[in-house]
């Protein structure tokens, strides 16, 4: 079972991972973008470890729900929204449970991912964010305990998005010269999915 101590130490192993990252992630997003996506989530996330650490929510939902509105808030662009929608649905799907189970999450997990692409009217292979997380929440549904797998899954896709031309938000508008780069959005969604695997491998230790 996963509890609220699980989710946290998700969000603050995601905050770590974002703000080591967060040169790449402006250095991709400067080559299609507007050059502030690792400072926006590195902003983002910084909130979301503070809320945390000052409101103690008490169920798993609570915490995803808590972490959409800080990112909401405080992440500029469509990657505030974006990034909130995806924990805010998720939150919202595991209710009020103290533990739920990985099938629950993966399930949960599924709800965000649809409500983000209904949000920015976006499909798996657009170059969005969506082709790492679509991966992942396949590979969850399969086998919902399968972290890494997931993780490896979001990160092959995120990988994927480098020869496609993106069909959605700023780097559409450089139509075939958006080929070529990496999506900034699918990367900073596959740290995520690694942070959670990554969570499951720290079970145990603070969050």
């Amino acid at each position: 079972m996963l509890d609220t101590d699980f989710f946290r130490r998700w969000l603050t192993l995601c905050a770590g991972s974002v703000e080591r990252e967060a040169p790449r992630l402006t250095e991709l997003d400067a080559a299609i973008g507007d050059a502030d996506h690792g400072a926006n989530l590195r902003r983002g996330f910084a909130a979301v470890t503070a809320a945390l650490d000052r409101d103690a929510p008490g169920s798993p939902g609570a915490v995803l729900l808590l972490a959409g509105r800080q990112l909401i808030a405080t992440v500029g662009g469509a990657s505030g929204p974006l990034y909130g929608t995806l924990l805010r649905s998720a939150g919202k799907a595991l209710g009020d449970a103290p533990e739920v189970t990985p099938a629950e999450l993966a399930a949960a997990l599924r709800e965000g991912v649809t409500a983000v692409a209904g949000l920015g009217g976006a499909r798996p292979g657009d170059k969005t964010m969506l082709d790492a997380l679509e991966p992942a929440v396949v590979a969850l549904a399969g086998a919902p305990e399968a972290f890494g797998r997931a993780a490896a899954a979001a990160a092959e896709g995120a990988l994927a998005t480098v020869p496609m031309r993106a069909r959605k938000g700023r780097a559409s508008y450089l139509g075939e010269r958006s080929m070529g780069h990496q999506d900034p959005g699918a990367t900073s969604s596959a740290l995520l999915v690694a942070a959670l695997a990554e969570a499951e491998r720290t079970e145990g230790e603070a969050p």
